[in-house]
């Protein structure tokens, strides 16, 4: 069985113009509410063999408040280029590419391919992942490169706004 948690970045700041995007950093608000979504996480027994984050700021700040909530190590998050605005086929292909020793991966990236990749799995499409919004998606497969030939299963769909 393989788990992937689809999450978009928390809440962002657009306060100072000279930073360049993948520069800004969380809201306070995206921080409480990001820590809002990993209780949530943590009730629910998240346990990540891997997380893996887009390099923008704002990203990584979500990626190791989650990090240091479920017990893992942020020094093992792994940076991801592709995952900032390169589209739905580079997130298909780092899954597609994950090891399978991960069994339950956590993916941090940004609107609008964190939706449209998450849409693949939904059978009721959603418009737009909210900021720390997670989708839960579980794969009857013990190999990654198989999560499209079988059965998958959606866990949970939440954001901050319905915990």
């Amino acid at each position: 069985m393989k788990t992937l948690y689809l999450i978009r970045h928390g809440k962002s700041s657009w306060e100072n113009m000279a930073f360049q995007d993948y520069e800004r950093p969380l809201l306070e608000k995206g921080i409480k509410r990001t820590k809002k979504v990993a209780g949530y996480l943590v009730n629910k027994k998240v346990q990540p063999d891997l997380i893996v984050s887009s390099h923008a700021v704002r990203a990584l700040e979500t990626a190791k408040i989650l990090a240091a909530k479920l017990n893992y190590i942020p020094e093992h998050i792994i940076l991801d280029e592709s995952i900032y605005f390169a589209g739905t086929d580079a997130l298909e292909n780092l899954v597609l590419g994950l090891n399978d020793s991960f069994n339950e991966v956590i993916l941090v990236g940004h609107n609008p391919d964190i939706t449209n990749f998450a849409n693949l799995f939904l059978e009721q499409k959603i418009d737009y992942m909210p900021t720390t919004g997670v989708v839960c998606v579980r794969f009857k497969t013990d190999k990654w490169t198989d999560i499209f030939q079988v059965k998958w299963e959606i866990e949970f769909v939440i954001s901050p706004k319905n915990l």
